[in-house]
């Protein structure tokens, strides 16, 4: 019977470690998209970004994978996107093509289910919607494997801009390893800009670990990685989080913050607040406890922000994001 049971554990992690390496590294029939094969008019998407003269704003993929299980409920939500006020979509690698198992289970723990949206044709989508792509994460490793590919799917969307989303499994409070990333961003930062495509740094809370006395992760990360070939994407919401300085950070980017995401943080319970701790989480954004006015105003004063991107995690109205959007887009009417 041990033995059995031993078997069984050693089969289940095998599988798990299987299904975590598909992750990292795609399922292997990797689908390029290219200039050509693109229905979006690339040279007028680019220049409309490049001559646009206010910020733009956009919805991050993530948000919306429940409401893209097949096209014609994908084409419907983004259209709502789009009706909201919103300029474009944040895409995501891993979800415009079909999506791994492991990627579906740690994003539906996390409260964000990827939904069956990696078996549309997001482009075909993208062109019907109305919606520019503002952006396209993706992951380092695909990146060092092949930028050209990497590139390639950026630019077939109309975007110029590829976004890291911070390392998985990785260890932030290691300082060595941490040096070490700051270098492999410039390497895939300078491979990226030889398609015209620009590699900005997305952060979580865990980049505010202090890997020396007076330095964080995220610290290092910015002072080590050259402005030419790498930039960022602030996440506030995850700073505030960590329990940042976050205007302090905003100021130490400058015009190296290209792109915001953007949150608030608040509690949807009704009451009665009695002790010991409220839970909070998102909230849309204007309904939270963040400085989002005041982070604004920083923001336009003193950095080169294009673009600012919603990402709320779960603790939508109705458990429903479309609606959760529609309110946050009523913040958005500051920028006009």
């Amino acid at each position: 019977m041990k033995r059995k049971i031993i078997a069984a554990i050693i089969a289940a992690v095998i599988i798990i470690f299987c299904l975590a390496t598909f992750f990292v590294t795609g399922s292997g029939e990797e689908r390029v998209y290219t200039r050509e094969n693109s229905p979006i008019d690339y040279e007028s998407e680019l220049q409309a970004g490049k001559e646009q003269n206010r910020i733009l704003t956009g919805v991050q993929q993530i948000m919306i994978g429940s409401r893209c299980n097949n096209y014609d409920e994908a084409l419907a939500t983004l259209k709502q996107i789009k009706e909201a006020g919103y300029d474009g979509i944040e895409l995501n690698e891993f979800m415009i093509k079909p999506t791994p198992l492991m990627v579906k289970i740690m994003t539906k723990v996390a409260g964000m289910p990827a939904g069956n949206g990696g078996k549309l044709d997001w482009q075909k989508l993208i062109a019907e919607s109305g919606l520019k792509v503002i952006s396209v994460h993706s992951y380092l490793n695909s990146i060092e494997e092949n930028p050209a590919a990497v590139a390639e799917q950026a630019l077939s969307f109309g975007t110029d801009t590829v976004v890291i989303t911070g390392m998985y499994r990785f260890d932030y409070g290691n300082p060595t390893e941490v040096n070490k990333l700051a270098e492999r961003l410039n390497k895939a930062g300078e491979m990226l800009s030889e398609y015209g495509v620009k590699l900005l740094y997305h952060n979580h809370n865990v980049e505010l670990q202090r890997v020396t006395e007076d330095k964080t992760a995220y610290d290092i990360i910015v002072e080590n990685t050259d402005p030419k070939y790498v930039n960022f994407e602030l996440d506030t919401y995850w700073m505030t989080d960590a329990g940042a300085d976050v205007n302090a950070i905003i100021n130490k980017l400058g015009n190296r913050m290209v792109m915001w995401h953007i949150n608030d943080r608040g509690c949807k319970k009704t009451g009665p607040f009695t002790t010991p701790i409220l839970k909070e989480d998102a909230a849309e954004l204007g309904t939270g406890n963040m400085p989002l006015d005041t982070y604004l105003d920083n923001v336009r004063v003193n950095t080169n922000v294009r673009a600012i991107v919603l990402e709320t995690h779960k603790n939508w109205i109705d458990k429903d994001p479309v609606k959760s959007l529609k309110v946050s887009a009523k913040w958005f009417e500051r920028l006009s």
